[in-house]
């Protein structure tokens, strides 16, 4: 069954007699800068893209930023828009911006090395590129653009509004601490060797970095809007980063609840019931500091939330619902998770990497599968590079032959400093030890620790099966920029002497040692991002070995609801998609009516 969503939107819209539009509390007097974040998958992208056509059509000049490693901006809006501020037509007076990591990167190497090319010899200038190589240039380069954002005052008289679409959770807070955490360094720290080579770019804007932390400060100029779905964990997470936020000065928070299932749709529906159910008792149990917000629900919408129709509705209520085409029962004739598994577990040790868009259920499935292989007699590491996960509240308990561990950004960076300290601070004087210990507060130096810790856990997949959750799609991508730059030394040093030892890129890159398994929805948005997430995959020289379509509505038997019918409808063509075009293998798991907590529920998403 083809469908056209974007066009069946806009007939359903066009055959409605009125839309009645809801006045979001967060819209309500609006401050220069809105900050729209949260878990993965909640549909910050989609709001904040809506939000400000919303105010370009109400009159005002707006600046849509994505801070986002992964962005999708463009994808939503159709069109390319990249490192450089683009016209978004055919709205009037709306303009945005990707900033890209890679592209900031290059000019702010560009801006250190320019100055000095042809003046210093040749091999200083290769030993500054080498310095400004690594993932930590490529953070304080987005750092850099970010805050100019924030500071630029010919910018600021030109937009009324800049709207920042976030990447997830966790790499937010951490591109929000910067500006304090490099103003706090620069005051304070001299810098030594870590961060030479970046920090050499920053010293001269400090006065930049203050103004912007006073911004992000000042609930004149910002807001914050924390984008939800009623769900325990994501509400969890929400009621975290609020804390995380105070801690650096921001309190201005407002909420959003996105895709709440409507009442009306659980009639005769046992799938809908349960999520209605589900929705309301997560509400119900709503952690007390969200309580006090401002807070706006959104219904879900029976239509992927790509175009400009679509998104002109996201904000209003009483919109039409698509119709469907042909009422039948849809059917999906895909391989489960268990297929996977029994692969997989005929190598008996190895490295199993889940990777994908924030909110496509990664800690779920990488609990599911590390549950089964030690069920089967297995040894197995579970273990997360996200710095918003928390796999023991989905595993909960203990399970033989399982271990479960967290890269924790605060623990690594702490052990990091004390190893440093206690080997290379041993030779060092009293002056030397203390420049030493200042340049270890320096902000990259939590970039060389997680590094170290996750190249640490994946030497463990030599005899036991590693089963890792990673972050959201951006900041695994600077990780594994982490992981080339150490791979690119460590081939250098070794030169032409033929001894070299095995790197994390060259173990990531061996198919015998490592499978990534790319986890996505059945949705437009997300299969383009897992689509571009494999190209740069395989443009590290790392080739997928499989993907999982999750929380699938057309896997799942006897639909009663239209709106569930029509977003099932919906997939059809993506799971299409994936299974004839992007995947050397797949599978598809169902949208279960329990969410899938604790060992029991894990090993029946396995069976399913």
């Amino acid at each position: 069954m083809k469908l056209n969503p974007q066009r069946a939107v806009a007939q359903a819209v066009a055959a409605a007699d009125h839309i009645q539009t809801s006045t979001m509390l967060f819209l309500k007097q609006p401050p220069r800068f809105l900050f729209f974040t949260g878990k993965g998958g909640v549909g910050k992208t989609s709001i904040a893209c809506a939000t400000a056509m919303q105010l370009a059509h109400d009159g005002k000049r707006v600046l849509l930023v994505s801070t986002d490693p992964a962005s999708n901006v463009g994808q939503v809006f159709g069109v390319t828009i990249g490192n450089q501020i683009t016209a978004i037509s055919p709205v009037e007076r709306l303009f945005a911006l990707e900033i890209d990591p890679q592209a900031a990167a290059q000019v702010y190497r560009d801006r250190i090395v320019g100055p000095v090319r042809g003046i210093l010899p040749e091999s200083v200038i290769l030993t500054i590129e080498e310095q400004l190589s690594g993932a930590c240039t490529t953070e304080i380069a987005a750092f850099d653009e970010f805050t100019s954002l924030l500071t630029d005052t010919a910018l600021h008289a030109h937009y009324d509004h800049i709207i920042f679409d976030t990447a997830p959770t966790g790499h937010t807070i951490r591109l929000l601490q910067l500006p304090g955490a490099w103003s706090s360094f620069i005051e304070e720290g001299k810098g030594d060797a870590s961060c030479l080579g970046p920090l050499a770019g920053l010293l001269k804007q400090r006065i930049q970095y203050k103004a912007a932390v006073e911004a992000l400060a000042d609930p004149r100029y910002t807001r914050m809007v924390l984008v939800s779905r009623a769900q325990n964990a994501t509400l969890q997470e929400v009621a975290r980063t609020c804390q995380e936020l105070e801690a650096i000065g921001i309190s201005q928070h407002y909420l959003v609840i996105n895709g709440l299932l409507p009442e009306s749709e659980t009639q005769q529906d046992d799938l809908a019931k349960a999520i209605f159910a589900r929705e309301q008792a997560a509400l119900s149990a709503m952690p007390v500091i969200l309580r006090t917000f401002p807070c706006d629900h959104l219904p879900l919408k029976s239509f992927n939330l790509v175009g400009l129709d679509a998104l002109r509705h996201l904000l209003t209520v009483n919109v039409p619902q698509q119709q469907l085409k042909r009422d039948q029962p849809i059917t999906i004739n895909a391989p489960g998770l268990l297929s996977l598994v029994d692969e997989l577990s005929a190598d008996s040790h190895g490295l199993i990497m889940f990777m994908g868009k924030g909110g496509v259920g990664k800690t779920t499935l990488a609990a599911a599968v590390a549950v089964e292989l030690a069920q089967r007699g297995f040894p197995t590491h579970l273990t997360t590079t996200d710095p918003a996960a928390h796999l023991t509240g989905t595993l909960v308990g203990k399970l033989a032959n399982l271990t479960v561990s967290r890269i924790d950004p605060e623990v690594e960076t702490e052990r990091y400093r004390q190893q440093v300290l206690d080997t290379k601070g041993a030779q060092l004087d009293a002056e030397g030890f203390a420049l030493l210990d200042e340049d270890l507060r320096s902000p990259c130096t939590e970039e060389i620790a997680v590094f170290q810790a996750f190249s640490r856990i994946i030497r463990e997949a030599d005899k036991k099966f590693v089963v890792m959750d990673t972050a959201p799609t951006g900041h695994t991508l600077l990780l594994l920029d982490a992981t080339g730059a150490y791979h690119r030394e460590v081939s250098r040093q070794a030169g032409n002497n033929g001894l070299q030892d095995v790197t994390p890129m060259m173990q990531l890159q061996d198919p015998k040692q490592t499978k990534v398994l790319i986890v996505t929805l059945a949705e437009t948005t997300p299969v383009l991002e897992a689509v571009n997430l494999q190209t740069d995959l395989r443009r590290a020289g790392i080739e997928p070995w499989a993907w999982i379509i999750n929380n699938s509505i057309a896997a799942a038997p006897e639909l009663c609801s239209q709106l569930l019918k029509q977003r099932a409808q919906n997939e059809v063509n993506e799971i299409e998609a994936v299974a004839h075009h992007h995947a050397h293998r797949y599978a598809v798991i169902p949208l279960m009516k329990e969410e899938p907590v604790g060992k029991e529920l894990l090993q029946y998403l396995i069976q399913t």
